[in-house]
């Protein structure tokens, strides 16, 4: 048997104020009418479920009953309008977020300390993993967004947008200053312990590509988990490795470590933004997403190209 949800409504405040006719004011209709659908709901459930008298009305056993149902299901209905009118102001809401090492220093700090100041109430999960882990993580929906480096490889229905270019130089620390006195071939490095992100790794993948290129193989003789483990072996003198400038650049005028000028030309890398298109996405994750897409804005205004020449899939 179904009965209408208007019913069930107009039964929910005869009973809440115990009146037919303070019902109709509260719903904005007439007496008679109220009335009239109290009667139908009672004919469709087969029993009484208002005791009438001169002082008002009263509710039947029966009746009790159904407003014990009515009543929880109204206030799950009244909590569950609460949440979206949160959610809709940003006062709630989670987003996650998988990041590499590179992505969160050029980009995503920033990014976060911004969008917390003006959105406190969201919580953010942020995971940190190696590029292929991470978009893994991404379908099978462990996370909302990905911000990784190039190169990447995806598929429909995942898209990836570049949001920022950025460049990676070879650093030594003290004890091979020397290297750093004058711009030097790659194969004049191979005789230097090389440190570099293990296997499976867009980085990884990266510089095999590179010294491929030029007719060299690359020999890792430390692999490391993150990339932000590079610079402090590095200062540590227990090798060379490349590493993105703009974080290095500290370091480099501090004199805790050296920039080795490299001849052959290092291709630019990328960030980029990498979302589900066939996920819907709650409005704290837009709000994140147009914050974070803003990256490309500013840097087309600084005359850089976020696309390069890999476009939108990597």
């Amino acid at each position: 048997m179904a009965i209408s949800y208007d019913y069930y409504r107009i039964f929910y405040h005869v009973a809440e104020s115990h009146s037919f006719t303070k019902a109709a004011e509260i719903l904005g209709n007439n007496q008679p009418n109220i009335t009239r659908c109290m009667n139908v709901l009672e004919q469709q459930l087969g029993c009484k479920l208002f005791i009438r008298s001169n002082r008002g009305i009263r509710l039947t056993p029966e009746g009790e009953k159904l407003f014990y149902r009515v009543s929880a299901a109204f206030e799950q209905l009244r909590l569950g309008e609460e949440e979206i009118e949160r959610d809709c102001s940003l006062e709630t809401g989670t987003i996650s977020i998988g990041v590499s090492d590179s992505a969160m220093h050029l980009l995503l700090i920033d990014k976060l300390s911004a969008f917390h100041e003006q959105y406190p109430g969201v919580h953010l999960r942020i995971s940190n993993d190696t590029v292929p882990q991470t978009i893994a993580g991404l379908i099978r929906n462990s996370i909302d967004y990905a911000l990784v480096n190039t190169p990447i490889s995806i598929s429909s229905p995942l898209k990836a947008v570049n949001l920022l270019p950025f460049k990676e130089v070879l650093i030594c620390g003290s004890k091979y200053k020397k290297l750093a006195s004058k711009p030097r071939h790659l194969s004049e490095i191979l005789p230097y312990s090389f440190i570099c992100l293990r296997g499976g790794t867009s980085a990884r993948e990266f510089y095999q590509k590179l010294f491929f290129e030029h007719d060299l193989r690359l020999r890792v003789d430390m692999e490391v988990f993150t990339s932000d483990q590079i610079l402090p072996m590095v200062k540590a003198n227990l090798g060379v490795g490349f590493f993105p400038e703009a974080v290095a650049e500290e370091a480099i005028k501090e004199g805790d470590i050296y920039k080795v000028d490299i001849i052959e030309h290092i291709p630019e890398r990328f960030i980029c933004l990498i979302e589900d298109t066939s996920r819907p996405q709650s409005i704290a994750m837009k709000a994140m997403r147009d914050m974070i897409l803003e990256t490309q804005q500013e840097a087309e205004s600084q005359g850089m190209d976020p696309q390069g020449s890999e476009g939108h899939n990597g």
